[in-house]
């Protein structure tokens, strides 16, 4: 069996704050082969942009990580010296980020950028990279994109920033793409071009990519495989059409029945009762949805969570699975 793009395995991570520590995530096991997409779904706080930001090495200063792994085509980047790391970042593992216009530089004109990149990543030349840039912005669709090059982040629009990012993310087609909301603040139709953008590219260069993502229908549409999300915790990982067709883990099933589907009336859908549990609680039981689920049983609050391997090569993090 070939090695996975991205293998996360037991990973446990907590933020120390002034009003007591966030068991962020724990024991979250991830695998991303080449060419392939993983859709990461969930509530916000389920810890999607939290298991992105340690697969990139960057956490916030408050954070830990308490244990597991993170593999990149075997090289273990939890380990690897900082300088190390910063060379993969941007020519091996890139990330577009979830606010477009925040994350590019905001006094520096885009076509600049895209050339620093190259120059530190690429091996391309202080005088080859000008115009490479301006063929990754064409590549990306923005039109006139010798003109764009020399335009300012504040001059683009939404839907311009996050191309120039796409750009950004692609300029050294690294091996693993990770895209954190990649349409947040977009318009449905922008949304659509841009995601049909990055992962026809990522598929044409044979990448892998972890999709972050609270939308459902996104995912469904895009990826070959979605990991669901809830508290800090992967309750369920399948391909995307057996998950849709019968999700094992009550939560999956509660998310399903909360997200507009075509042919699905607004009546139709329900609401996911009660909300995530307090992160900073010492007490956490091992099933974090147990308080809100319908299926609850005494057992339930047995440690540890079991997560058995269930047909197709599906994953359910549950005692008692539909």
């Amino acid at each position: 069996m070939s090695i996975p793009v991205l293998d996360i395995a037991g990973l446990s991570v907590e933020f120390r704050t002034r009003a007591g520590t966030v068991h962020a995530l724990e024991d979250v096991s991830l695998r991303v082969a080449r060419g392939e997409c993983l859709g990461v779904v969930g509530e916000s706080g389920s810890g999607k942009s939290v298991t992105a930001y340690a697969v990139m090495r960057l956490l916030d200063a408050a954070a830990r990580v308490t244990a597991g792994r993170i593999l990149f085509e075997g090289l273990d980047l939890l380990s690897l010296p900082e300088r190390e790391m910063a060379g993969l970042r941007g020519r091996e593992v890139s990330m577009i980020f979830q606010n477009p216009r925040a994350s590019l530089n905001p006094i520096r004109r885009v076509g600049a950028q895209i050339a620093d990149v190259l120059v530190r990543h690429g091996g391309a030349t202080r005088a080859r990279a000008p115009a490479r840039a301006v063929e990754l912005l064409a590549e990306v669709g923005i039109p006139d994109p010798a003109r764009r090059a020399r335009a300012y982040p504040f001059e683009l629009s939404g839907g311009m920033c996050q191309r120039v990012g796409i750009a950004l993310a692609l300029a050294c087609r690294p091996a693993l793409l990770i895209a954190d909301e990649p349409t947040t603040g977009l318009d449905v139709t922008t949304q659509a071009v841009i995601m049909e953008l990055v992962l026809g590219l990522a598929k044409a260069r044979g990448m892998a990519t972890l999709l972050i993502t609270h939308d459902l229908g996104l995912a469904s549409e895009h990826c070959d495989r979605i990991a669901v999300m809830h508290a800090g915790h992967v309750v369920e990982d399948a391909p995307t059409a057996a998950l849709f067709a019968a999700p094992r883990h009550p939560y999956a099933a509660r998310l399903l029945a909360a997200t507009p589907r075509p042919g699905r009336a607004l009546a139709e859908l329900q609401a996911i009762p009660g909300g995530l549990p307090d992160l900073r609680r010492a007490d956490l039981p091992p099933c974090r949805f147990s308080a809100r689920c319908d299926r609850a049983a005494p057992d339930c609050a047995v440690a540890p969570l079991p997560r058995p391997a269930l047909e197709d090569g599906r994953m359910a993090a549950c005692r008692h699975p539909l």
